[in-house]
């Protein structure tokens, strides 16, 4: 078989193992916390947001900027835990992969 044959088969079976990934990380979750748990998000690995909460006692009206803070904090934390781990494991799969010319 020709080099070129064995390039589209070695692509084909990447894009479906990278399909089949990307299904899995789209039901892994991460949960992040911030303000001693006062704010809980939880986020996907395909990178979106499950759930926000946000323990009552947290939201003092006289002090809303805090709680702003809080839930950025924990948003970022919880989307900068799922991207590495859909990173980790993409790599896993595109590790082996090399396109001539590239690398």
């Amino acid at each position: 078989m020709s080099s070129l044959g064995k390039m589209i088969k070695q692509a084909a079976r990447l894009q479906q193992q990278i399909e089949q990934i990307q299904s899995q990380l789209a039901q892994r979750t991460v949960e992040a916390t911030s303000g001693g748990g006062a704010v809980k998000v939880v986020a996907r690995c395909d990178g979106s947001l499950v759930s926000l909460k946000i323990d009552p006692q947290a939201l003092d009206p006289s002090d809303v900027g805090l709680v702003e803070d809080m839930i950025l904090s924990a948003v970022n934390q919880a989307l900068n835990q799922a991207k590495e781990i859909a990173n980790a494991e993409m790599a896993k799969v595109t590790s082996g992969f090399q396109l001539p010319g590239l690398m």
